[in-house]
């Protein structure tokens, strides 16, 4: 027979639901800027006059923004109220967003997304302290899926809204449309998120780097690190540059259906939360390995001549990244012995680098030597985070 559920049963279950929602929207809202400009990145370098790799390390600026942010966030963490914290970087982060519509030339643009990026990160980086020291070991897991779950959706929604806009409307209604969901997102923040009580985040008792140097003397911690650094590397590498290829013969896609491709993004959104009891179930270090070899196994497919098969190996490096990014992301919380924001500012000091890195990098690799040489860079990238992940090891996770 079933079990009939009790009106608290119900209640403490639609509680979960609704947590998970408010978890998965705010990331969507926090970074739908951060790679919605890569699905328009042809329509910017016509715009701006400049070449692939150029227009490529421009849009990927934010990735800067967010590496010095996530480091400032790391060494002050401690002394942020999370909730004000988070609404105030989601507020803020529309004034760039809005002020992009007006860029003038290549160095504006540049500048206000490395000021986009400071804002994403401060955002994104307490909302992960925040839901690390407010879910238990149990929930943990799920509930920093459920973030890049939003994170993932924001990828592919963000993309297929800028094709859309920038096809029907022109470049700049795109940026105002997106500093309009920047603002949402504070004002989602203000309704939901509480207040940390009875003090919440705790002023820090020694010197912000003291927590820094705590982290980085952690094996585990700097092996996530460099993981995170490899894992937005190839992805920025792929998902940068891929946007060139099939705009070229002999894919010929149109701007509006550009944005159409980047429905490769939907399967994530049922993987990703996969990765939560995953972890719980064969360690972080055996589900980051299925993560990253799910990812490796999409890139042969991605220099085929036939569009579906393109498509295939979009899917399936996107499914395998993201579900590494979300293993990592959970390690590090559950790796950190203390001040889990400091440790989450350094991890997305080390990924978003590994962003800006992947554009300047496989962006010569392309301009010079051809997307196959590109695709070597990032089939480089993953086997060396691949290995690794040989060290994602902790009294809780070990396997």
């Amino acid at each position: 027979m079933t079990a009939v559920q009790t009106p608290r049963a119900r209640s403490l279950e639609f509680g979960a639901f609704f947590n998970t929602f408010v978890i998965a929207v705010t990331a969507f809202l926090t970074v739908v800027d951060l790679f919605a400009t890569q699905a328009i990145l042809p329509a910017l370098a016509v715009h701006y006059g400049v070449a692939p790799s150029a227009m490529g390390v421009a849009v990927n600026a934010t990735t800067l923004g967010m590496a010095i942010s996530g480091l400032g966030v790391a060494l002050f963490s401690a002394r942020i109220e999370r909730r004000t914290g988070i609404m105030a970087s989601l507020f803020a982060l529309a004034v760039p967003t809005f002020l992009l519509a007006f860029a003038q030339d290549l160095l504006i643009f540049t500048l206000l997304r490395v000021v986009q990026g400071v804002l994403m990160a401060a955002a994104f980086t307490l909302t992960l302290a925040y839901l690390g020291e407010r879910c238990s070991m149990r929930a943990a897991a799920g509930a920093f899926a459920a973030y890049i779950t939003g994170n993932v959706a924001s990828n592919l929604f963000g993309r297929l809204l800028a094709a859309g806009l920038v096809d029907h409307f022109g470049i700049a209604t795109n940026f105002l449309v997106f500093a309009a969901l920047n603002a949402a997102g504070g004002v989602l923040v203000y309704f939901t998120i509480r207040s940390a009580q009875g003090g919440g985040a705790r002023m820090m008792a020694a010197a912000p780097w003291a927590a820094l140097v705590t982290h980085m003397r952690n094996p585990a911690l700097r092996v996530a690190f460099a993981i995170g650094f490899l894992i937005l590397f190839a992805f920025i590498g792929v998902f940068t540059y891929i946007n060139f290829v099939l705009v070229k013969a002999p894919f010929a896609v149109t701007m509006m259906s550009l944005g159409l491709v980047y429905f490769v993004f939907l399967p994530s959104i049922i993987t990703t939360p996969l990765a939560g009891r995953v972890v719980q179930g064969l360690g972080a270090r055996r589900a980051m390995w299925i993560g990253l070899s799910v990812a490796l196994a999409g890139l042969p497919l991605l220099l085929a001549q036939f569009l579906p098969l393109v498509l295939l190996g979009m899917a399936v490096v996107a499914i395998g990244t993201f579900f590494a990014q979300a293993v990592a992301t959970g390690f590090v919380s559950s790796a950190a012995s203390a001040d889990r924001g400091a440790a989450s500012g350094l991890y997305l000091a080390s990924y978003f680098l590994g962003g800006l890195v992947g554009s300047f990098v496989i962006g010569q690799a392309f301009d010079r030597f051809g997307w196959p040489a590109a695709v070597a860079g990032v089939a480089i990238a993953v086997t060396l985070a691949g290995l690794l992940a040989i060290g994602l090891r902790t009294p809780k996770t070990s396997q």
